[in-house]
Protein backbone atom coordinates (compact mmCIF):
# COMPACT_ATOMS: atom_id res chain seq x y z
CA UNK A 1 0.00 0.00 0.00
CA UNK A 2 1.29 3.43 -0.96
CA UNK A 3 0.59 6.78 0.68
CA UNK A 4 -0.22 9.56 -1.79
CA UNK A 5 -0.20 13.26 -0.95
CA UNK A 6 -2.65 15.06 -3.24
CA UNK A 7 -1.50 18.67 -2.88
CA UNK A 8 -3.74 21.27 -4.49
CA UNK A 9 -2.95 24.98 -4.76
CA UNK A 10 -6.01 26.51 -6.36
CA UNK A 11 -8.78 28.66 -4.85
CA UNK A 12 -11.36 27.16 -7.25
CA UNK A 13 -12.74 23.65 -7.60
CA UNK A 14 -13.11 21.41 -10.64
CA UNK A 15 -16.17 23.29 -11.90
CA UNK A 16 -14.16 26.47 -12.48
CA UNK A 17 -10.54 25.36 -12.83
CA UNK A 18 -9.09 23.35 -15.72
CA UNK A 19 -6.21 22.10 -13.57
CA UNK A 20 -8.61 20.98 -10.83
CA UNK A 21 -10.92 19.33 -13.38
CA UNK A 22 -8.09 17.19 -14.69
CA UNK A 23 -6.69 16.58 -11.20
CA UNK A 24 -10.05 15.51 -9.77
CA UNK A 25 -10.51 13.04 -12.61
CA UNK A 26 -6.96 11.78 -12.08
CA UNK A 27 -7.28 11.24 -8.34
CA UNK A 28 -10.72 9.62 -8.59
CA UNK A 29 -9.46 7.19 -11.22
CA UNK A 30 -6.29 6.58 -9.21
CA UNK A 31 -8.36 5.66 -6.16
CA UNK A 32 -10.48 3.34 -8.28
CA UNK A 33 -7.53 1.36 -9.68
CA UNK A 34 -5.44 1.57 -6.48
CA UNK A 35 -8.08 0.99 -3.84
CA UNK A 36 -5.54 -0.17 -1.25
CA UNK A 37 -3.55 3.07 -1.37
CA UNK A 38 -4.11 5.90 1.10
CA UNK A 39 -4.74 9.29 -0.50
CA UNK A 40 -4.39 12.39 1.68
CA UNK A 41 -5.70 15.66 0.24
CA UNK A 42 -3.80 18.78 1.29
CA UNK A 43 -5.74 21.83 0.12
CA UNK A 44 -3.15 24.58 0.54
CA UNK A 45 -5.85 27.25 0.54
CA UNK A 46 -7.54 25.64 3.55
CA UNK A 47 -4.61 24.20 5.50
CA UNK A 48 -2.33 26.16 7.82
CA UNK A 49 0.94 26.62 5.89
CA UNK A 50 3.18 28.95 7.92
CA UNK A 51 5.58 31.19 6.08
CA UNK A 52 9.15 31.09 7.29
CA UNK A 53 9.19 34.42 9.11
CA UNK A 54 10.82 36.07 12.13
CA UNK A 55 8.78 33.94 14.57
CA UNK A 56 9.97 30.73 12.91
CA UNK A 57 13.60 31.81 12.89
CA UNK A 58 13.38 32.80 16.56
CA UNK A 59 11.81 29.45 17.43
CA UNK A 60 14.34 27.47 15.47
CA UNK A 61 17.16 29.48 17.04
CA UNK A 62 15.96 28.68 20.54
CA UNK A 63 15.67 24.97 19.76
CA UNK A 64 19.14 24.91 18.21
CA UNK A 65 20.47 26.59 21.35
CA UNK A 66 19.16 23.69 23.41
CA UNK A 67 15.91 25.14 24.68
CA UNK A 68 12.83 22.94 24.98
CA UNK A 69 9.81 23.42 22.73
CA UNK A 70 7.77 24.50 25.76
CA UNK A 71 9.98 27.57 26.25
CA UNK A 72 8.98 29.04 22.90
CA UNK A 73 6.27 31.68 22.69
CA UNK A 74 2.83 30.40 21.72
CA UNK A 75 3.18 31.84 18.21
CA UNK A 76 6.68 30.43 17.76
CA UNK A 77 5.61 27.02 19.07
CA UNK A 78 2.55 26.90 16.81
CA UNK A 79 4.45 27.77 13.64
CA UNK A 80 7.52 25.63 14.33
CA UNK A 81 5.39 22.62 15.29
CA UNK A 82 3.20 22.95 12.20
CA UNK A 83 6.25 23.15 9.91
CA UNK A 84 7.67 20.00 11.53
CA UNK A 85 4.32 18.25 11.05
CA UNK A 86 4.20 19.11 7.35
CA UNK A 87 7.78 17.96 6.85
CA UNK A 88 7.19 14.63 8.56
CA UNK A 89 4.03 14.04 6.55
CA UNK A 90 5.86 14.75 3.30
CA UNK A 91 8.79 12.44 4.05
CA UNK A 92 6.42 9.68 5.16
CA UNK A 93 4.53 9.66 1.84
CA UNK A 94 5.39 7.56 -1.22
CA UNK A 95 3.91 9.65 -4.01
CA UNK A 96 3.17 13.33 -4.54
CA UNK A 97 0.58 14.90 -6.84
CA UNK A 98 0.97 18.67 -7.12
CA UNK A 99 -1.90 20.60 -8.70
CA UNK A 100 -1.50 24.25 -9.69
CA UNK A 101 -2.52 26.82 -12.25
CA UNK A 102 0.13 28.84 -14.09
CA UNK A 103 -0.05 32.31 -12.54
CA UNK A 104 2.33 35.02 -13.73
CA UNK A 105 4.67 32.34 -15.15
CA UNK A 106 4.76 30.42 -11.84
CA UNK A 107 2.22 29.11 -9.32
CA UNK A 108 0.24 30.55 -6.36
CA UNK A 109 2.55 31.70 -3.54
CA UNK A 110 1.05 29.21 -1.10
CA UNK A 111 2.78 26.42 -3.06
CA UNK A 112 6.17 28.07 -2.49
CA UNK A 113 5.36 28.32 1.22
CA UNK A 114 4.53 24.61 1.24
CA UNK A 115 7.76 23.65 -0.53
CA UNK A 116 9.68 25.75 1.98
CA UNK A 117 8.00 23.81 4.78
CA UNK A 118 9.15 20.42 3.46
CA UNK A 119 12.62 21.39 2.19
CA UNK A 120 14.30 20.38 5.44
CA UNK A 121 17.94 19.33 5.68
CA UNK A 122 18.28 15.88 7.22
CA UNK A 123 14.81 14.85 5.98
CA UNK A 124 14.36 15.72 2.30
CA UNK A 125 18.09 16.12 1.64
CA UNK A 126 21.41 16.23 3.43
CA UNK A 127 24.64 18.15 3.08
CA UNK A 128 27.84 16.21 2.41
CA UNK A 129 31.44 17.08 1.62
CA UNK A 130 30.58 16.60 -2.04
CA UNK A 131 27.49 18.80 -1.86
CA UNK A 132 23.80 18.28 -1.10
CA UNK A 133 22.29 14.83 -1.64
CA UNK A 134 18.57 14.08 -1.95
CA UNK A 135 17.10 11.58 0.50
CA UNK A 136 13.71 10.88 -1.13
CA UNK A 137 15.06 8.39 -3.64
CA UNK A 138 12.15 5.96 -3.35
CA UNK A 139 9.38 8.46 -4.18
CA UNK A 140 7.62 9.60 -7.34
CA UNK A 141 5.83 12.83 -8.20
CA UNK A 142 3.40 14.35 -10.67
CA UNK A 143 2.53 17.96 -11.46
CA UNK A 144 -0.85 18.74 -13.02
CA UNK A 145 -0.87 22.31 -14.33
CA UNK A 146 -3.31 24.32 -16.43
CA UNK A 147 -1.91 27.11 -18.62
CA UNK A 148 -4.15 29.56 -20.44
CA UNK A 149 -1.51 30.05 -23.13
CA UNK A 150 0.89 27.71 -24.88
CA UNK A 151 4.07 27.22 -22.86
CA UNK A 152 5.19 23.76 -23.94
CA UNK A 153 7.04 25.05 -27.00
CA UNK A 154 8.38 28.21 -28.59
CA UNK A 155 9.74 31.31 -26.81
CA UNK A 156 7.12 31.09 -24.05
CA UNK A 157 8.58 27.78 -22.85
CA UNK A 158 11.46 29.64 -21.24
CA UNK A 159 9.01 31.85 -19.33
CA UNK A 160 7.28 28.98 -17.51
CA UNK A 161 8.81 28.72 -14.05
CA UNK A 162 6.24 26.81 -11.99
CA UNK A 163 6.83 23.33 -13.34
CA UNK A 164 10.53 23.98 -13.84
CA UNK A 165 10.83 25.05 -10.21
CA UNK A 166 9.11 21.89 -8.96
CA UNK A 167 11.32 19.83 -11.27
CA UNK A 168 14.41 21.43 -9.73
CA UNK A 169 13.14 20.81 -6.19
CA UNK A 170 12.20 17.18 -6.85
CA UNK A 171 15.64 16.58 -8.37
CA UNK A 172 17.23 18.26 -5.33
CA UNK A 173 15.22 15.97 -3.05
CA UNK A 174 16.41 12.93 -5.03
CA UNK A 175 12.93 12.01 -6.34
CA UNK A 176 13.77 9.82 -9.37
CA UNK A 177 10.46 10.14 -11.23
CA UNK A 178 8.73 13.47 -11.84
CA UNK A 179 6.08 13.81 -14.54
CA UNK A 180 4.07 16.73 -15.81
CA UNK A 181 0.54 16.78 -17.19
CA UNK A 182 -0.31 20.09 -18.81
CA UNK A 183 -3.64 21.48 -19.98
CA UNK A 184 -2.87 24.56 -22.05
CA UNK A 185 -4.18 27.02 -24.60
CA UNK A 186 -7.77 27.38 -23.44
CA UNK A 187 -7.48 31.15 -22.83
CA UNK A 188 -5.63 31.70 -26.09
CA UNK A 189 -8.16 29.62 -28.02
CA UNK A 190 -11.49 30.02 -26.20
CA UNK A 191 -13.38 28.35 -29.04
CA UNK A 192 -11.44 25.16 -28.27
CA UNK A 193 -11.51 25.48 -24.48
CA UNK A 194 -13.97 22.66 -23.85
CA UNK A 195 -12.10 20.35 -26.20
CA UNK A 196 -8.82 21.17 -24.45
CA UNK A 197 -10.41 20.52 -21.06
CA UNK A 198 -11.86 17.15 -22.08
CA UNK A 199 -8.52 16.10 -23.60
CA UNK A 200 -6.76 16.97 -20.33
CA UNK A 201 -9.27 14.97 -18.34
CA UNK A 202 -8.86 11.95 -20.61
CA UNK A 203 -5.07 12.09 -20.36
CA UNK A 204 -5.31 12.44 -16.59
CA UNK A 205 -7.45 9.32 -16.32
CA UNK A 206 -5.01 7.37 -18.47
CA UNK A 207 -2.06 8.52 -16.37
CA UNK A 208 -3.80 7.35 -13.19
CA UNK A 209 -3.29 3.75 -14.37
CA UNK A 210 0.50 4.04 -14.57
CA UNK A 211 1.40 6.53 -11.82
Amino acid sequence: MAKVLYITAHPHDETQSFSMAAATSFINEYKRVNSEDEVVHIDLYKESIPQIDADVFKGWGKLQAGEELETLSEVEKEKVSRLAELSEQFVDADKYVFVTPLWNFSFPPVMKAYIDSVAVAGKAFKYTAEGPVGLLTDKKALHIQARGGIYSEGPAAAMEMGHRYLDTVMNFFGVPSFEGLFIEGHAAMPDKAEEIKEDGIARAKDLAHTF
